[in-house]
């Protein structure tokens, strides 16, 4: 009898022991097991939708707008939504050939684009968007949906303020993250630099969907959403009417401006010629525009201002004549013999006519090339140095105090560096310890082997304004470009004067004598830079006012000759337009505006000044 009632309490005790370990189990199933189950189903259920922020303005220095933000459709397809229809009539609508559809929907199949909306076709016209519309319900699988495009407010500008195009693989790969196939990323200029400034912060909407991936509606009422944050504006440091007036001055011709402001850095103008409407490239013209552009023989697309590299011709002897003071091998009163040029056994520099024996101030005001040869053949080969390499050596490091031979890290892509050519570029040429000033004497008047940027031209003048330093040139004054820097030369301030003067007195007595302006003093220097594949370029570097510099510019006119003939008017009239908003000199204005180097024969009848 106790052993029966041994094996029903033992029955008893198994049963209520399993039912236990049933219980246990089902209540881990039901908290953890089934809830993973739970969450599985409601991610299969739920997609998260990417919202773009509106993309950061840029304007000028003064608020004027240079690229704003619109409102543009695109039109959306899901395969698999897609029903039969009239293919003639929605080609009609968009004005497309029905051809488009069947290729659209080939593309989508290769790429395995079933279910996802995708956009087929950008920026649809407001015309079109409302016949669309009227008709949508005949187009199953088809929708239009608004986005934020690009806007230029002015045709100008276009080489720094960049366009924008679609993202492609290499672009994914290399970012944070952030973009996904059909974004738009800034390709060039200020578009392209200053990107994630301008970009903003994405934000994502959570979507209930069924199982073909349609929208249902918003998950959660939206609590998970994160709303997207707008881009940042940019203020740049350009005169929009300055930087039009530059490029309405270089219409028809090739060549750069540029303009800084000497006591911040600040670009005022940054013009290459010839140029094109920015607008041009937005949205689905690009695709049209952009190859015709670049066929375009006169290459539109190249930015000479920052990439082009010209010999400086006579606009490098400012910067010799300030190199020679600080190495004692002149003075102001120090004169040189000129007949017709420079002359040693074996070697001629020819000039042109002008008076003997000038001074410092004269050889400046009448670009004498002797002067200058003098002036480097007695720097570099002095005694104190021990060979003419430690000569040209010590040449070297003045010149890249004043920003040459290197990059000026301007806040734009595909910036140029110039060619200042080194020692060991002779070496190599001519052997170690086998050359002197005489086989490189063409540099002291800014020909051979050296090549500058229209950049680095006007910051050359830059640090003249300022009398002995400068500040790294931006384009952009808010958000504040990080790292920029104050550079001094090594040259004493008391040497910059006799040079300043000289340079004024080429608007008042010298080359340029012809564009004084009544009120405004200016100060400048005319270059002729010889051109191996054609006519001289015509160059000009100047600041103004004198005193409180507001303005230093440098003009290149490919093959335009003697710089006081093109270059030396059209720096004479930006400055006008900048220091008094206006232009009075109509005449001088009507002549660079009817000159064409580009399509038309010269036809105009003008003296022509002479100079170096």
């Amino acid at each position: 009898m106790k052993d029966r009632f041994d094996n029903r309490f033992r029955n008893v005790v198994v049963i209520v022991t399993v039912l236990s370990a049933i219980l246990l189990f089902r209540l881990f199933y039901i908290q953890l097991v089934a809830q993973q189950y739970k969450q599985f189903a409601e991610e299969n259920t739920r997609s998260r939708k990417t919202v773009l922020p509106a993309r950061g303005l840029i304007y000028d220095r003064n608020g004027k707008r240079l690229v704003t933000n619109e409102t543009v459709y695109d039109l959306i397809a899901v395969l698999k939504q897609i029903e039969p229809f009239d293919t003639h009539k929605l080609a009609e609508i968009l004005g497309l050939d029905t051809s488009f559809f069947s290729a659209m929907c080939q593309k989508l199949a290769d790429e395995k684009r079933y279910y996802t909306p995708t956009v087929v076709l950008r920026e649809l016209g407001n015309d079109v968007v409302a016949r669309f519309q009227e008709q949508k319900f005949n187009f199953r699988g088809f929708s239009v949906k608004a986005r934020i495009g690009r806007r230029f407010d002015a045709p100008v500008a276009a080489h720094l303020l960049g366009y924008l195009g679609e993202v492609d693989e290499s672009d994914i790969a290399s970012s944070d993250g952030y973009y996904e196939l059909q974004h738009f990323i800034g390709k060039s200029g200020l578009e392209k630099q200053y990107e994630t400034v301008l970009r903003g912060e994405k934000g994502y909407e959570y979507k209930v969907v069924d199982k073909f991936n349609r929208e249902i509606g918003s998950y959660a009422n939206g609590q998970f959403d994160i709303q997207a944050k707008a881009g940042t504006d940019l203020v740049s440091t350009i005169d929009l009417e300055l930087q039009a007036y530059g490029e309405l001055l270089m219409q028809n011709k090739i060549g750069a401006i540029v303009a800084i402001e000497p006591s911040t850095g600040e670009v005022l103008a940054l013009v290459s010629s010839p140029s094109f409407d920015p607008s041009l490239l937005v949205g689905r013209k690009r695709s049209h525009n952009y190859p015709v552009i670049a066929a375009d023989p006169n290459k539109p697309l190249y930015n000479r201002a920052i990439t082009g590299a010209y010999p400086p011709g006579s606009t490098f002897k400012p910067i010799m004549a300030l190199i020679a003071l600080q190495e004692g091998t002149i003075v102001p009163t120090t004169t040189f013999s000129c007949h017709m040029g420079f002359t040693i056994p074996g070697l001629h520099v020819g000039c042109h006519d002008h008076p003997n024996n000038l001074d410092l101030v004269q050889s400046i005001s009448q670009s004498c090339n002797a002067y200058y040869c003098h002036s480097f053949r007695n720097t570099i080969d002095h005694s104190k140095f021990a060979n003419t390499e430690a000569g040209y050596r010590a040449w070297y490091d003045h010149l890249t105090r004043f920003g040459l031979g290197g990059l000026l890290h301007l806040d734009i892509p595909n910036e140029s560096g110039g060619v200042l050519p080194t020692a060991e570029k002779f070496d190599n040429i001519y052997g170690k310890g086998r050359w002197r000033s005489s086989y490189i004497i063409s540099l002291a008047i800014g020909q051979a082997e050296i090549n500058l940027t229209p950049l680095q031209m006007a910051n050359m003048m830059a640090v003249v304004a300022n009398r002995g330093y400068y500040y790294d040139p931006h384009l952009v004054r808010s958000p504040m470009p990080q790292g920029l820097g104050l550079h001094h030369t090594a040259i004493d301030k008391r040497h910059f004067e006799p040079v300043i003067e000289g340079l004024a007195q080429v608007f008042l007595s010298g080359t340029a004598r012809w564009y004084q302006l009544p009120d405004i003093a200016q100060c400048g220097k005319t270059g002729t830079a010889e051109n191996p594949h054609g006519e001289d370029h015509s160059n000009f570097i100047a600041f103004a006012p004198r005193d409180n510099p507001k303005i230093a510019i440098a003009v290149v006119v490919e093959n335009g000759g003697f710089g006081a003939t093109w270059a030396a008017p059209i720096a004479s009239l930006m400055i006008e337009k900048y220091l008094t908003g206006q232009v009075a000199r109509a005449h001088a204005e009507k002549r660079i505006l009817e000159k064409d180097f580009i399509h038309l024969p010269d036809t105009l009848t003008i003296p022509t000044p002479h100079e170096q």
